[in-house]
């Protein structure tokens, strides 16, 4: 597993990034820690760097536990967790498999999909984009990527499924793209296993304080509340769009008052 690391004091905090892409994705949050925490965050596997477990889709358990063994090779006896979408359906079941290691849990954005909603999404939301010689799968995953900025979903291109966050930066769009494509035909895998995961089950399951949380303008805002009630020994803390001058500060003081005022 490939992993970004800052910080050489402090509490570790292992931080889980959404999908897809990698923990590149999470530069600025690492940075926000590196000065007051030892920071780790792996690419998770099939994403990134990181090698896929196996030839096929895990379950976000397998992913859980490949976590664990993350911790073991890293030597982190225990851990504070943040994750974010997929980082958070891993950060879960993380603390579930090994409640011993996980002092807190921080869930940005946490999602439950049933039904029709989940047929649908399994059917058209993630597939890989194999390389082809016209460069074809290249454009695909650009649109991919871009259109998860301004549609919820991304295929639901139309008036009713416009987001309202805008584009950001070329930058960072380019730096996103880069870490899909280093994955092309393997980070659906992640994705898929997170939709499928039974938040309602498996949230009531944590023992240890957790913090779920969502910007406002979070495609997983609403199911984020909803869900956070199901927490033994949780809250939730609503963040300032993902768009705006202070989101970046308001998050970093939401772990901060959490991190200092848990059990």
């Amino acid at each position: 597993m490939h992993y970004r690391h800052a910080g050489d004091s402090g509490e570790a905090l292992l931080i889980l990034h959404a999908s897809p892409g990698s923990s590149r994705q999470q530069v600025r949050l690492i940075e926000d820690f590196a000065g007051e925490a030892r920071v780790f965050a792996p690419d998770t596997p099939g994403n990134g760097d990181s090698e896929p477990l196996f030839d096929g889709e895990p379950t976000v358990a397998e992913l859980a536990a490949a976590a664990l063994e993350f911790l073991d090779a890293a030597g982190l006896e225990r851990v504070r967790v943040y994750g974010s979408h997929t980082g958070a359906a891993i950060a879960t079941e993380l603390a579930i498999l090994a409640p011993h290691r996980v002092s807190a849990l921080v869930l940005d954005g946490v999602s439950l999909m049933q039904g029709e909603e989940l047929a649908e999404v399994i059917q058209r939301y993630a597939f890989p984009f194999e390389p082809d010689l016209d460069g074809a799968y290249l454009m695909r995953l650009f649109q991919f990527c871009r259109d998860q900025f301004l549609f919820f979903p991304w295929y639901n291109r139309t008036r009713a499924g416009r987001r309202d966050s805008g584009l950001g930066s070329a930058a960072d769009l380019h730096a996103w793209i880069t870490e899909v494509m280093k994955a092309s035909t393997t980070y659906h895998h992640n994705y898929r296993a997170a939709f499928k995961w039974p938040a309602d089950e498996r949230l009531p399951l944590v023992e240890c304080p957790a913090l779920a949380m969502a910007a406002i303008n979070d495609p997983l805002h609403a199911s984020s509340v909803a869900l956070a009630g199901l927490l033994k020994n949780g809250s939730f803390a609503e963040l300032p769009r993902l768009d705006a001058p202070e989101f970046r500060a308001s998050r970093k003081a939401a772990m901060d008052r959490f991190f200092g005022g848990r059990a």
